[in-house]
């Protein structure tokens, strides 16, 4: 039977901000395929309309059930998304020298982004049943290790850094967030530091010529140093007002790569100026607020380490991408959340919103 205490505990303050940000994100993506509308510029602008009504569909889906079946489904699911990535450097689907795909006849599926959230989820069972938040040493984390070590690896071999880094991210947020020692926490960056070595010589020959070209930009500026040379320059040209809609000459003259994509934030910088790209972070950050509110008013706590878990992937996300395009970090093609152009990335995110929703509603069941 329907519990209308459901409906009194939706957040719909997170719903409008969701989809302030998802009609900007489709006002953009409009600007960014602008100059492309023959060359399948309306084609890509129509395809993201319909994956955002899909992403709306599956962000209400994510609300219907009660968020603790996702615990009796971790390990499962967990299992499922290894045989997915293994499939992937099996079968996939080879994308500008990346095989990141499984190609499912009308669409390709990208299964990284489905352990994004996979990987929260076991994390969030696995610590809420060891006790939640007590002291962690590191000899009390090589289970948590295991289980990220196998996605870890089975990404980077795709090649996609990016998504890789992004999910040891996210589960360093979560160690911090569950009360690791800090001596135990300075040994892991350490070691993860010690690897990265290892780490460089298993690159792609592109991916170290764009952290090269982060250190010297200069070194190749017609060739991996393009990118971010015509991205900052977007940025900084839309000043403080911006150039206007449709008026971004770095859009419209296609010296911008990836527009639609990964750089979807340097076109709006350049439309719309610092004002424009100081408003949408700000809109941003309610959406990581809301989700640290729920996080902490959750009653139980795997809600509270899957809520942590899910603000995490946004933070981050969001960290990399406008500090990738404003040439604060390397160039590791992380996409803005809602913002740049893909399925995948928009069904998860989607979702993983979906999931702090259900967090929110559910949580007088835990109430005295």
């Amino acid at each position: 039977m329907f519990d209308r205490r459901l409906i009194q505990n939706i957040d719909w303050l997170l719903l409008l901000v969701l989809i302030i940000i998802a009609g900007i994100s489709l006002l953009n993506l409009y600007s960014a395929t602008y100059p492309i509308r023959d060359v399948g510029g309306a084609q890509i602008f129509t395809k993201q309309v319909y994956w955002f009504f899909t992403g709306f569909f599956v962000f209400l889906l994510m609300t219907t059930f009660n968020y603790f079946a996702l615990e009796r489904i971790a390990y499962p699911a967990y299992i499922l998304s290894l045989i997915l990535l293994v499939l992937v450097i099996v079968i996939g689907k080879v994308t500008c020298g990346s095989q990141r795909w499984l190609s499912l006849g009308l669409f390709s599926f990208q299964p990284s982004e489905l352990e994004k959230i996979v990987i929260l989820i076991v994390f969030a069972k696995f610590f809420s049943e060891k006790g939640g938040f007590q002291k962690y040493r590191l000899r009390d984390l090589w289970q948590p290790f295991l289980i990220l070590s196998m996605p870890f690896l089975l990404i980077l071999k795709q090649p996609d850094l990016g998504t890789a880094l992004l999910i040891v991210a996210m589960s360093f947020s979560i160690f911090f967030f569950v009360n690791v020692y800090w001596k135990s926490m300075v040994i892991l960056v350490g070691s993860a530091i010690a690897v990265a070595p290892l780490v460089w010589f298993n690159l792609k020959e592109y991916q170290q010529a764009r952290i090269l070209t982060f250190i010297r930009p200069e070194m190749d500026p017609l060739g991996a140093g393009y990118h971010i040379n015509q991205s900052k320059i977007a940025i900084g040209s839309g000043l403080f007002w911006g150039k206007g809609f449709l008026k971004g000459t770095q859009t419209r003259l296609n010296f911008l790569p990836e527009q639609h994509t990964d750089f979807a934030f340097s076109v709006l910088a350049e439309e719309w100026g610092f004002l424009g790209a100081i408003i949408l972070l700000m809109l941003y950050l309610f959406l990581i607020l809301c989700g640290l509110s729920i996080a902490r008013n959750s009653k139980d706590k795997f809600g509270s380490i899957l809520a942590v878990g899910i603000v995490s992937m946004f933070f981050w996300q969001v960290v990399i991408n406008v500090g990738m395009v404003a040439g604060l970090l390397p160039v590791v093609g992380i996409p803005l959340p809602l913002f740049s152009y893909g399925g995948s990335s928009l069904i998860t995110t989607m979702a993983s919103i979906g999931l702090l929703m259900n967090i929110r509603m559910r949580r007088f069941m835990f109430s005295a």
